[in-house]
């Protein structure tokens, strides 16, 4: 049994004319790419898929007349015309493939088979159109195999080829002539391994001369290996694919990130980061341009008792609801940042302060308008500050902190309102205030607080206690008072740590007095109405009171009247279970807030502290005097201790000693000390 041989020439003419019509079809395939065609997209294709499948019919029929077959064949021209036609679908399908957007894996893969296939079958089909009288042929299946693996692997470089060349800028035509070699060369390698694979009956076959042998597993050889060079190259092709695709889904998740990185998540506006970088380019185009820019800083007004009341769920949508509804408002020229929790910032280009104005009085009128969330109406106002560009500052931060400055003093006006930034006094106050605040962090952190020690007096100008007051030792600023940072500190909570600090302090001090036998207790400590709230308040005074192993009677808190008003019922349970632990009780600032004396009687406390403004103006036959001694005689029918505070005078301690009350506490009697001076000042005044 022998193979059949090849017409050398022939053979060449064969692999050109199938490189020349893949060329063809390639070129004609480009015209999909170019907007102009776009409306015959569907009648290029069609063409490109008959070109390519001529380029498959053409190669193997001159092939076939590269082999030197036995006198007496004939084609069937129904098959023959068959064999094109399958050829030509693969190719309609193939060009479509390669035309599309992407070129995943499966895509590639699906379509090398399909076209691998559509190739084989073309081939053989027009095999099967070939009669030969008096002989008999059948196929090598291995081969046959291999030639279909050939015909799949080179079809699939191709594809892979054909999708890097439409992306292609440079040397287009080089890789279109590598795309139409690739095109060929598969078509080329499938129909000579199908060749190979065919065998003629031994006894009906002319014998094949030696030379025509060796010429016959030369050129094998050459295509097999070329075969080969495919099937790798194809295997190449898709681990680059596969490559290739990671890398776009790694581009896409950065691009998402990076999306992420620049936009708040809930509301999806540009957040702080993205404001930065968005503001440094409109300030060049301005700057150029002399125009003006306006920062709108945005607040909204209690939004804290929104989500108490309703719900964070509720306030989350409150904040995307207002986000929508103030950014369907805005022109192309303007651009609303979320930079925090509740605060916006918004940014209108080329707006001058007249302008800036009319926006801000928009804003709050749409922020003002009813949300309906959860089946719940939900009103809501705004503060708002207004710095301009170049104006207020040349850079972002000095305009959100002047912006901030300007809302804060929107806040003192009364909420729902806006200002526009002047660098007046009491606006440099609150700058100063914000970096107080800043600094206050590092203080608790660090414990940078002292306390101070302002004596109590009997009657008889003994020492009957003292009150703690707490102090900031600034490290730049110096010795610091409560009313420059306690507003502060409630504000941001830091004021519950500072409240612990000061107990334990006084603590500690109790602790070595009544070592010492000292009359300076009991120490009165100021509490303020959050850590009143506070639920580890119990917790800490058990701990402090056992640690120190103190008498807890030696220990008075104190706390203002309007804390111990507000939620009266609650107040009263924890004032009993502060007295269980057998700790004094004492309201600060008795008269002015709420009308108490109903409650009076009802709350379990053992100390009443008049407030210095019934002092200050305190006269003979006056009526403070008269309010005075009400206060007074209903205090002591209740039991209780009655302190007058801000005793500055001979003759207001006077009056209040004839009054009856009980203790006295002024500068006219001692002022705020250290221990050490207020150690030293009892000593100095036994001697």
């Amino acid at each position: 049994m022998v193979h059949v041989d090849y017409d050398s020439t022939l053979v060449i003419v064969s692999i050109l004319v199938a490189v020349v019509i893949c060329y063809a079809a390639v070129s004609m395939e480009e015209l999909v790419f170019k907007a102009a065609y776009k409306k015959f997209e569907k009648s290029i294709l069609v063409a490109s898929g008959l070109i390519l499948g001529l380029a498959i019919w053409s190669m193997h029929f001159v092939g076939m007349l590269a082999s030197h077959l036995p006198e007496g064949y004939h084609f069937d021209v129904g098959l023959t015309i068959l064999s094109y036609l399958i050829g030509a679908v693969a190719s309609i399908f193939a060009v479509w493939l390669t035309s599309r957007q992407t070129l995943p894996i499966a895509r590639l893969i699906l379509g090398a088979v399909f076209m691998g296939l559509g190739i084989s079958g073309m081939h053989y089909t027009g095999m099967m159109a070939l009669t030969v009288e008096y002989h008999q042929m059948y196929y090598d299946p291995l081969l046959v195999i291999c030639s279909i693996l050939i015909a799949i692997s080179g079809s699939g470089l191709s594809f892979f080829f054909i999708f890097k060349y439409k992306a292609a800028v440079n040397y287009r035509i080089t890789l279109k002539v590598i795309v139409a070699i690739l095109m060929a060369l598969s078509i080329v390698g499938m129909h000579y391994i199908g060749m190979a694979a065919t065998y003629f009956n031994e006894n009906l076959v002319k014998v094949i001369t030696p030379a025509q042998t060796e010429q016959s597993v030369l050129l094998f050889t050459i295509i097999v290996i070329t075969s080969l060079v495919f099937v790798a190259g194809f295997a190449v092709a898709i681990l680059e694919a596969r490559l290739e695709q990671r890398n776009q889904q790694l581009t896409l998740i950065n691009k998402e990130l990076a999306t992420q990185s620049l936009h708040d998540a809930l509301t999806k506006l540009p957040n702080r980061l993205y404001l930065t970088d968005y503001a440094e380019v409109v300030f060049t185009h301005h700057r150029l341009r002399e125009q003006k820019v306006a920062f709108l800083y945005i607040d909204l007004d209690r939004f804290k008792s929104v989500n108490d009341a309703f719900g964070h769920h509720v306030g989350d949508q409150l904040l995307i609801q207002m986000a929508n509804r103030l950014h369907n408002q805005l022109n192309a020229n303007q651009r609303l940042f979320r930079i925090g929790g509740d605060e916006f910032v918004l940014i209108s280009e080329n707006t001058d302060n007249n302008g800036a104005m009319q926006l801000a009085e928009s804003i709050l009128y749409f922020i003002q308008e009813t949300y309906l969330i959860a089946g719940k109406d939900i009103n809501i106002s705004a503060s708002l500050g207004i710095a301009m560009y170049p104006e207020h500052g040349t850079n972002v931060q000095d305009l959100l902190i002047n912006a901030d400055i300007a809302m804060l003093m929107s806040k003192d006006q009364g909420r729902n309102t806006y200002t526009m930034f002047h660098a007046m006094t009491d606006q440099q106050d609150v700058r100063s205030q914000s970096k107080l605040i800043n600094d206050l962090y590092k203080a608790v952190d660090e414990q940078q607080f002292i306390l101070f020690y302002q004596p109590k007096f009997t009657a008889n100008y003994e020492v009957c206690g003292v009150e703690a007051l707490i102090r900031w030792n600034h490290p730049s600023l110096g010795l610091l008072t409560p009313h420059m940072f306690i507003d502060g500190a409630e504000k941001t909570g830091l004021i519950i740590p500072m409240g612990y600090w000061a107990l334990e302090q006084a603590c500690q001090q109790i602790q070595k007095w009544e070592q010492e036998n000292s009359p300076f207790y009991p120490i009165a400590v100021n509490l303020s109405a959050l850590q009143f709230e506070n639920k580890k308040l119990f917790g800490v005074l058990e701990q402090l009171i056992e640690q120190y192993a103190i008498q807890p009677q030696h220990l008075i808190l104190e706390i203002t009247e309007s804390t111990a008003m507000h939620h009266i019922d609650s107040s009263i349970r924890t004032l009993e279970r502060l007295r269980q632990l057998g700790i004094r009780i004492a309201i600060d600032d008795f008269g002015t807030g709420y009308s108490s004396f109903l409650y009076l009687k009802d709350l379990p406390v053992d100390e009443l502290k008049i407030d210095r403004g019934f002092i200050i103006d305190l006269q003979p036959n006056s009526k403070e005097e008269a309010i005075l001694e009400s206060i007074i005689h209903l205090a002591a029918k209740l039991g209780l201790t009655v302190t007058a505070e801000g005793v500055e005078t001979q003759q207001q301690a006077d009056i209040l000693t004839k009054l009856g009350c009980h203790q006295l506490q002024g500068y006219l009697l001692g002022t705020p000390v250290n221990i050490e001076s207020l150690v030293l000042h009892r000593q100095q005044r036994l001697a």
